[in-house]
C-alpha cells in the first residue's frame, strides 16, 4: 500500500504586507537554493498538521506561532503584538497536492497531503536549523513580477500558492 507523505506549506507576511521567503539551503537535496514559501514541512506519525506548524516556525525561522479559527483571524491578527508572535490561519487541504521538486536537473513530480496557511508576524527571524541560507521580503506586486520575469528563481510550491492565495495576500 502506498501512503503519501502529508506536508506543511505556510506563507507569513508582514502587516505592512511584505510575505516573508525563505531561500533554501545550496545543501538541500531538493530545490536547493530556491526562493520557497515561509515555512513547509513534512508532518510526522502521530503529530498533527497544526502541531507541525507550530514546531516548523520555531525550528526554521525562530519564531513563535499561534493558529487561530478563521472567525478569530482578522481580529487576533490587529489585536494581538505581532513582533512576539506570529498569528496564522489554515487556508486549505488538499489530499492529492502535486510538489513539482528539483533535484539538480532532475524534476519530478511528488504527490503530497497537503495543509496551507497563511499569517502575520512582525519580529524577528533567526535561523535555526539550517535549512533556509536566507530570507527575504517581497510585496505580492514584486513578487509577481519577480516570478513573472525569473520564474527559475522560485519553488513550483511557492507559485501555485501566490496564484491560489494572491488575492488574500494583502497588509492587515
Amino acid at each position: 500500500m502506498h501512503y503519501k507523505v502529508k506536508t506543511i506549506r505556510v506563507l507569513v507576511m508582514t502587516s505592512a504586507g511584505r510575505i516573508y521567503l525563505q531561500k533554501r539551503s545550496k545543501l538541500k537535496k531538493e530545490n536547493s537554493g530556491l526562493y520557497d514559501k515561509t515555512v513547509g514541512g513534512h508532518v510526522y506519525a502521530g503529530d498533527s498538521f497544526d502541531s507541525t506548524l507550530v514546531k516548523e516556525c520555531a525550528e526554521e525561522l525562530g519564531f513563535p506561532a499561534s493558529i487561530v479559527p478563521e472567525k478569530e483571524f482578522s481580529r487576533a491578527a490587529k489585536s494581538i503584538d505581532l513582533k512576539t508572535v506570529a498569528i496564522i490561519k489554515k487556508l486549505d487541504y488538499d489530499p492529492h497536492f502535486e510538489s513539482l521538486r528539483q533535484s539538480g536537473k532532475r524534476k519530478f513530480t511528488q504527490i503530497f497531503m497537503g495543509a496551507f496557511y497563511l499569517g502575520y508576524y512582525d519580529g524577528p527571524i533567526r535561523f535555526a536549523d539550517g535549512e533556509a541560507s536566507g530570507i527575504e521580503t517581497f510585496s505580492m506586486p514584486e513578487l509577481k513580477k519577480e516570478i513573472q520575469k525569473s520564474p527559475e528563481k522560485f519553488t513550483q510550491d511557492l507559485k501555485y500558492m501566490v496564484k491560489k492565495y494572491g488575492k488574500i495576500l494583502r497588509p492587515l
